[in-house]
């Protein structure tokens, strides 16, 4: 009937809508030229907001960053009559008919546009032709670092972006709003690194074959968190330098500790060693925590040779003690390591003892009984006896090396010396 013609003109919702390809005349034109081709350059304007940087790699020496990049160009082109002068917003589909500019990303390893759940690409067009062409990309790219002063270091790295195929004769790249063309989000941080400020500069970038480009840089500047690399590598480090002295204490005649000490300590150092070592990239020239653990080592090896030198001018010392007494014939040549490996305790060459027949002298004193059935001849060598086992301690106290002596207080002394130089000049 009339009356059903008449409604379904009236409701807006059964009218043809105008495509957008019609009102932007995008068939009337060729999109493969860029606006103004072959007169003056085209400016392009960029910003970008950094959402997040995701990782940092030593070993693969580059950053993973999460950022929206927003292109500001006009194109007359794509002009249009609007009587309220508001602009169309599209999504990704109207991009591959325009003409878009081609940034890329200098040094990129590989970057993509998120694409849940639709591609993450917006384009709004206002009336007068201005283009705002925004992105959600994540770029991983190069860092080129510098490990001279890891894990005290401050990396300094950035984000290049620049036009492939238009050089500056064609495109000019720049930032839209100056410094502030770069923002961040509050809530940026990561796990081993400070964040210290993010900067935005220009420049140009020549290559023989094609020219002059337009390039713009995000910068920004990373300073490592020292703690975790002190509870892994420095304090433990530490430790195994001073647990090293606990040798200067013990006997110098007391081989077995003080050489597994020694061996204990250089092997806990090597561990250490190798495991900061796995975790970095094998560059060719020292790092910071190489000197601080390398210098440690050295400390941990001293401490070996230095009994070792105790022991050998021990020795030596012994044989001419021995020599002059005349005790180097027959089995009363041995030293007193020798007896002490016979009846378990320890003798001092300054303490005449009667090693025949070998009696052991850390046993208990004999019972009342037995001690009525000993001869007046034996008073003498129990008398003795009685003497040693009342000064074992202060003979182990005093029989000490002058090397040990002076040890003890070179050692710390030259280490604590070298933590402060050391910390005084990386920090």
């Amino acid at each position: 009937s009339k009356r059903e013609i008449k409604m379904r003109k009236l409701d807006s919702t059964k009218v043809r809508p105008l495509k957008s390809e019609q009102l932007l005349h995008i068939e009337d034109h060729d999109f493969a030229l860029r606006p103004g081709f072959g007169g003056s350059p085209i400016p392009v304007g960029i910003d970008v907001q950094v959402e997040s940087i995701d990782s940092i790699s030593e070993v693969d020496m580059d950053f993973t960053m999460t950022l929206y990049l927003r292109h500001y160009w006009k194109d007359e082109r794509l002009s249009f009559r609007s009587n309220k002068n508001k602009s169309m917003t599209f999504d990704g589909r109207l991009i591959k008919k325009i003409w878009v500019p081609d940034v890329f990303f200098v040094h990129s390893k590989r970057s993509f546009i998120h694409d849940t759940t639709v591609e993450n690409i917006m384009l709004r067009v206002y009336p007068d032709g201005n283009v705002l062409f925004s992105l959600r990309i994540t770029v991983s790219a190069m860092c080129f670092m510098d490990f001279s002063r890891f894990p005290l270091d401050t990396q300094n790295c950035s984000l290049e972006l620049e036009s492939y195929a238009y050089n500056e004769d064609d495109l000019m790249l720049y930032w839209k709003h100056g410094n502030k063309s770069l923002s961040t989000d509050e809530q940026i941080s990561l796990s081993q690194f400070f964040i210290e400020e993010f900067s935005a500069s220009s420049g140009l970038a020549f290559y023989s074959s094609t020219g002059w480009y337009n390039r713009l840089f995000i910068n920004f500047a990373l300073r490592r968190h020292i703690f975790f690399f002190v509870l892994q590598s420095y304090f433990p480090a530490m430790l195994m330098v001073m647990l090293s002295w606990v040798s200067f204490w013990i006997d110098r005649r007391a081989v077995p500790a003080r050489v597994s000490l020694g061996i204990t300590t250089v092997l806990t150092m090597s561990t250490i060693m190798t495991g900061v070592s796995a975790s970095m990239p094998q560059v060719s020239y020292i790092k910071a925590v190489d000197v601080y653990l390398w210098i440690s080592f050295l400390f941990v090896f001293l401490s070996v040779i230095e009994y070792a030198a105790v022991n050998y001018l021990t020795t030596i010392e012994e044989r001419k003690q021995l020599k002059k007494r005349g005790k180097v014939s027959g089995m009363y040549s041995m030293g007193a390591v020798q007896a002490m490996a016979f009846d378990g305790c320890f003798h001092d060459t300054d303490v005449d003892m009667d090693l025949t027949p070998f009696p052991d002298p850390c046993e208990e004193n004999e019972t009342r009984t037995s001690q009525t059935n000993i001869s007046n001849e034996d008073t003498p060598r129990l008398k003795r006896k009685r003497s040693l086992k009342g000064s074992v301690g202060r003979i182990i106290l005093q029989n000490n090396h002058v090397i040990d002596t002076y040890s003890r207080v070179i050692f710390p002394s030259v280490y604590i010396v070298f933590n402060f130089f050391y910390w005084g000049l990386y920090i």
